[in-house]
């Protein structure tokens, strides 16, 4: 389990894929996702996929610079761009800085 930390910077990427390019979309992800995973900064990513459809994507780096880093990186930036004009029905993407952070892992015993 990650355990959070203040000063982290925290994505909360919300989208509904088109059907027809799920393929595509797959294919692209694993670039970009191989490519985030590499920057120095990174913490982690985990997607879920709601009931009726909708994806939510966090990912979180460890400080703003690294965060701004992977936002301004050209491949992401031509990701984002296909995925606006080929992959995605709609999206939503927040960002922001981790204020407090706290964890809780119950013990085997």
């Amino acid at each position: 389990m990650h355990v959070p930390r203040t000063g982290q910077v925290v994505t909360v990427f919300r989208n509904r894929l088109d059907a027809e390019h799920e393929r595509a979309y797959r294919d692209e992800l694993a670039v970009v996702a191989a490519l985030a995973t590499a920057m120095p900064g990174f913490v982690e990513t985990k997607t879920f996929t709601a009931e009726d459809g909708e994806r939510c994507t966090v990912v979180t780096f460890a400080d703003a610079a690294s965060h701004r880093a992977w936002a301004e990186h050209p491949r992401h930036r031509e990701a984002q761009r296909r995925g606006v004009a080929q992959f995605y029905g709609q999206y939503s993407i927040a960002v922001g800085e981790t204020t407090y952070a706290s964890a809780f892992e119950r013990g085997s015993s």
